[in-house]
């Protein structure tokens, strides 16, 4: 079914702390009728899988060592309608109703996925309708699919050159 592979390899991004996200669906927007996807990352990109889920992709992973893994996505069918709401972007939700941040975590200066690991525990720990301010070094475009998956709201702002603050309304899901 997949005549080839088209093969990104994010490593080198996600070691200089940058964000591979948008290479990563640049690279999806270029695949052809059949043709998968074989990613290399420095962790286990959890939260792409129901990203790339939706798109209609199937995945198998394989951890390389020292902490490399290569995942190859694979087309399976057609690709399911993406809701408008999939992914929450910068500004989606207006949170100037929301009550103040009960609970705050500077993630900046971390690596990948740290900053996401930390948001997320921290999150199972409030409760439904408080508010989580984080900060971070980038746009955490792949947290976002994951709190939208455990019922969360996100609002991003960008506070500087390469800062980022993001409010997250904890939902009823965690």
């Amino acid at each position: 079914m997949t005549a080839s592979l088209l093969t990104l390899d994010v490593r080198p991004i996600l070691r200089n702390g940058g964000e591979p996200f948008p290479e990563i669906m640049k690279a999806v927007a270029k695949l052809e009728s059949g043709q998968g996807l074989r990613l290399l990352a420095t962790f286990k990109p959890v939260p792409l899988f129901s990203v790339m889920q939706k798109k209609g992709y199937a995945h198998c992973e394989k951890e390389l060592g020292k902490g490399d893994w290569e995942i190859v996505f694979k087309p399976e069918g057609a690709a399911a309608p993406e809701p408008a709401a999939a992914v929450a972007r910068p500004g989606q939700d207006d949170a100037s109703a929301w009550p103040a941040p009960s609970h705050s975590l500077d993630n900046r200066g971390m690596m990948p996925p740290e900053p996401m690991v930390i948001t997320l525990e921290t999150l199972e720990n409030m409760t439904p309708g408080e508010v989580l301010e984080g900060l971070y070094d980038r746009d955490p475009l792949l947290l976002y699919p994951e709190l939208q998956t455990r019922g969360h709201q996100a609002h991003c702002e960008k506070t500087g050159a390469s800062e980022y603050r993001v409010l997250i309304r904890c939902g009823s899901a965690s």
